[in-house]
């Protein structure tokens, strides 16, 4: 059984589902489509919210004012904020125009507990995205999981090129005592003084477990740590907040990156990506590394996957 419910806010209409057998409950802001709020029901039958600021819709004076932002139709950052796709300018802040897009009413199915958002191209700036390519952004509660699932469906009669990915920002409490771990695998960390990428990557051989501290150390994290996950075979990562006691399994099996970022408030940002930021010196938008074809008249689909729960009481 799901219960639906569209809630005013002073940001415009918030769009929640719940998951009633599991107790787990997600809003959506229409603005992004960005989730606000993923909680679950704890013992007492109270809320406990897993995202950062998770609930609070009104943006903070100072510090990441974001929960959960959804990115495309690129990720991360253009150099100088601009690129040309196949001559076409492309002029676009952090993460893409997806992030500040107004979304309209969602649609909700009862039977299979999700909610979907579309873009159609006419709704997209001619200056963020030259070409016609549709959107469906659904997200599913299923037993306990959220999953999220994009489509992307090109229409026009030649291949396109883009890339987008998720920015959850979740909550730890501390930083310092949060705990990542990463599975085993080879990891090449692309490398990118001032957000943008170099050209030059760093291999990590790690055997699994948790963050390692020689190479990603945390005080570093305002800087990012991009990660190339070709070498890794099981990508489920999995996020323990013993402040909050909070767990949180991210499976990102389809993702071909992964982002780390925090700017040192307690919260990790855990994301999955299709797509790189900028080089410098920056390249068309059609050669950025990582960028992600689809074919003509062919629809492009990708999805992940996080559960939370609570750590065992001691």
């Amino acid at each position: 059984m799901f219960l639906h419910q569209i809630i005013d806010s002073s940001v415009g209409p918030l769009d929640q589902i719940e998951e009633v057998s599991s107790g787990l409950r997600l809003m959506i802001s229409r603005t992004g489509a960005e989730p606000v709020s993923l909680a679950l029901r704890n013992q007492q039958g109270a809320w406990s919210g897993f995202l950062w600021r998770d609930g609070e819709v009104e943006k903070p004076s100072s510090g990441w004012g974001n929960h959960a932002t959804v990115m495309g139709y690129f990720v991360h950052r253009l150099w100088q904020q601009e690129s040309t796709y196949e001559g076409h300018p492309m002029i676009g802040g952090t993460h893409g125009f997806l992030r500040h897009h107004q979304f309209g009413e969602s649609v909700f199915d009862s039977e299979n507990g999700s909610l979907t958002y579309r873009v159609e191209p006419s709704e997209i700036p001619l200056e963020a995205y030259p070409y016609n390519v549709a959107l469906r952004l659904t997200y599913t509660l299923k037993n306990g999981t959220l999953e999220m699932r994009f489509a992307f469906e090109n229409r026009e009669n030649h291949s396109v090129v883009l890339s987008f990915g998720w920015h959850p920002g979740f909550a730890v409490g501390s930083l310092a005592s949060a705990r990542l771990t990463l599975p085993q695998g080879t990891y090449q960390r692309e490398m990118a003084p001032g957000d943008f990428l170099d050209g030059t990557t760093q291999e990590v051989v790690f055997a699994g477990g948790e963050l390692p501290e020689e190479y990603f150390p945390k005080k570093e994290l305002p800087g990012s740590y991009l990660l190339d996950l070709a070498g890794v075979e099981d990508r489920q990562f999995i996020l323990e907040a013993p402040a909050l006691g909070h767990r949180v399994i991210c499976d990102y099996a389809e993702a071909p990156y992964l982002t780390l970022w925090s700017n040192g408030d307690p919260f990790l940002c855990v994301e999955p990506c299709w797509g790189l930021p900028d080089s410098n010196p920056p390249v068309p938008f059609e050669k950025k590394k990582g960028i992600v074809p689809i074919a003509a008249g062919k629809t492009l689909t990708a999805s992940l996957k996080v559960t939370p729960s609570f750590l065992p009481s001691l």
